[in-house]
């Protein structure tokens, strides 16, 4: 009995050094935090699509690893760093072989098969057949709402009703914020039946909403919410309706009295009070439409929601003469700015407008900032005001020295593909691990300014989430691979910047994209009355509930991509989006200060009695992320086909096979 006592111990003895053997030099499955989650980023040096893995260094007891994602790493270390220098440009229209798709844990595939399935010309049939697929998708959701909503604001699509403000409960922000009792979901659409070139419908909702919207209501709203789809709403049809050369069809209205410029300034006016009686300008969040700002308001705002009015109130103000409603919101832009760090340049989320103080330090792209940043560049777009542009052009560059991790190029160099992260406003540390869905419109907004390598990595990005899951989730934790906030409620951020980067490189890649948004949105969202918010990403579920932008942006921007021949692309007139998505053509009349006469295209005022001079259109110069100097995106640089390379990375991130 000794002896096989004996052996057994020393069997399992050298049972024991084999197991730690295996676990030290790798040859096993590791303990250690990071191998917990075999989809985190930068442990090994990745795989290329044609060839074995290349040697990275790591420290001491970690060979051939890093010590954590480069994202995880501040400023200045590793990958990422301090300002950015220019980097040596890729070929036009290639991301490379940097990888998304293999950190996502994806598999290869041939490269035949991916050029016969991306690189190749997308057919006129079949952009025609997805046009028409986006059309008929607002038009059921439209018809739906007319005919089961209206005039409530929200269609219910599972049930075939209509939804409207939370009397019963005023605390319930997600919908009381956004419904005010004024038919919303036909407000927002208008300018969106006047771009399918529905001319009979277009006229027709106006008409509703002149006889029928009114804003003397009990509602308590948020000003921002209101502003952008019900303001920049009638604002953008009533461009559209006293436009001369009318490139949409006949979109007039007989004897139109400019009544939606009259609603839009009734809408404004009760809007006002939220600017009034707040020591640092910025306004209240929200105001109650007879009443004004609630005796019991909170005096905290994000910065997006306060920050991001004078486009809307600009136009406003420059159509009536009346220089009120772009002072407030202008106002309400420098005191945020002035309130920015003066060691980073970054702002915080969340502020208190009565103190100044920084309730959310968090800095991102996403949720309480994100159009806090697309509104400078676009209102100097719109107005022509240099001060816009030099906001603009240093936000930007605080946002590359500090939000942006990884390495310099998308498809070379050391390290993590680039991607902007979520940091403290005063440190520029890393705050948590985790992107929401919101932060996909950047590539767009990189488009605007030239910026079109960045947004081609980082579209890339989004779409492989989309790829994995048939929908965006509302919160993606890119360390753990995973969504933090699982519900998508239609979004049109990721469809918007397809759409802009398409324009900018022509490249059929970007119709693929598209067509696959299309085809999830009908698979998944698609429900008796309308389309649906998914409430699971992962097992699909869905929740009673068709916000407003569904309509009046994804549906617009998915019928925009594929309609080639569209006025908006065709007519020789510049157009801008609002952040609502509503068009905005962009003319030397909203470069005007109607109340200032001695204004002149060499220089004049601003608002508060300074000399300024304003630029004109060609004059337009922003930062790029190789160079401060004037570039637009040459159409022909970027109309090659992608290399298979691109296409496999895409599917590789999300494991298809």
């Amino acid at each position: 009995m000794q002896w096989r006592a004996l052996v057994l111990g020393l069997v399992l003895l050298r049972l024991g050094l084999h197991g730690v053997l295996w676990l030290v030099f790798g040859l096993g499955p590791s303990m250690g935090f990071y191998q917990r989650f075999p989809l985190s980023f930068g442990f090994q040096r990745l795989r290329s699509p044609d060839g074995p893995a290349s040697p990275a260094s790591g420290p001491v007891g970690r060979p051939g690893g890093l010590s954590g994602p480069s994202w995880l790493q501040p400023p200045g270390t590793g990958a990422a760093r301090g300002p950015r220098q220019a980097p040596r440009r890729p070929e036009p229209g290639v991301c490379g072989p940097a990888h998304w798709g293999y950190v996502l844990g994806g598999r290869g595939r041939g490269p035949d098969e991916y050029e016969k399935r991306y690189s190749g010309a997308f057919p006129p049939q079949l952009r025609a057949q997805m046009r028409d697929l986006a059309r008929g998708m607002f038009v059921f959701g439209y018809d739906n709402y007319m005919a089961h909503a209206f005039p409530q604001d929200e269609l219910n699509p599972i049930y075939c009703r209509g939804r409207g403000p939370d009397r019963g409960d005023p605390s319930n922000l997600n919908i009381n914020d956004v419904l005010g009792n004024y038919s919303l979901t036909l407000v927002d659409a208008l300018d969106t039946l006047a771009i399918m070139g529905n001319s009979s419908e277009f006229q027709k909702a106006v008409k509703l909403v002149i006889n029928t919207v009114s804003f003397d209501k009990d509602s308590t709203v948020q000003v921002f919410e209101a502003t952008i789809r019900v303001l920049g709403s009638l604002l953008s049809a009533h461009r559209i309706i006293t436009d001369s050369k009318q490139p949409f069809g006949d979109m007039t209205i007989k004897d139109y009295d400019n009544e939606l410029l009259y609603m839009a300034h009734d809408l404004a006016v009760r809007l006002l009070p939220a600017f009034e009686n707040t020591k640092t300008g910025i306004p209240y969040p929200r105001v109650n439409l007879k009443t004004g700002v609630p005796p019991d308001s909170n005096n905290e705002t994000c910065t997006a929601g306060a920050g991001s009015l004078l486009v809307e109130f600009g136009i406003l103000s420059r159509l009536l003469g009346d220089s009120t409603f772009e002072w407030v919101a202008r106002r309400a832009v420098k005191a945020l700015w002035n309130l920015r760090s003066n060691d980073t340049g970054l702002l915080g989320n969340v502020v208190n407008i009565q103190t100044g103080h920084w309730v959310g330090k968090q800095s991102g792209l996403g949720a309480g900032l994100d159009s806090f940043y697309e509104y400078l560049l676009k209102s100097y777009i719109l107005f022509g005001e240099k001060e816009d542009l030099e906001m603009f052009n240093a936000a930007y560059q605080s946002i590359q020295n500090y939000l942006r991790r990884g390495r310099e190029a998308c498809n070379e160099g050391e390290g993590d593909p680039p991607l902007y992260v979520n940091v403290n406003m005063f440190s520029g540390q890393l705050m948590n691990t985790w992107i929401d869905s919101l932060q996909a419109f950047f590539p767009g907004l990189q488009v605007l300014i030239g910026d079109v390598e960045d947004a081609i990595c980082l579209h890339a990005f989004y779409y492989a989430i989309w790829k994995r899951y048939g929908a965006l989730p509302e919160r993606y934790n890119w360390q753990l691979q995973a969504p933090d906030v699982l519900f998508y409620p239609l979004r049109p951020e990721l469809v918007e910047s397809t759409y802009l980067l398409y324009q900018a490189t022509k490249n059929p890649f970007y119709l693929h994209v598209g067509m696959d948004i299309l085809q999830s949105l009908e698979k998944y969202t698609k429900v008796k009355c309308g389309y649906a918010t998914l409430h699971h990403v992962i097992d699909k579920s869905t929740e009673d509930r068709m916000e407003s932008f569904f309509l009046s942006e994804t549906c617009k921007y998915l019928y925009l991509l594929f309609d080639e021949d569209n006025p908006v692309h065709k007519s020789g007139t510049r157009y801008m989006f609002t952040t609502e998505g509503h068009i905005i053509s962009v003319d030397e009349h909203l470069r005007e200060l109607p109340w200032k006469e001695f204004f002149s295209e060499e220089g004049g005022q601003d608002q508060e009695g300074k000399s300024v001079h304003r630029l004109k259109p060609h004059e337009l110069k922003v930062i790029n992320s190789s160079s401060n100097c004037n570039r637009v995106p040459d159409e022909r640089r970027y109309s090659l086909p992608l290399k298979s390379i691109y296409m496999r990375q895409i599917d590789q991130m999300v494991g298809l096979i």
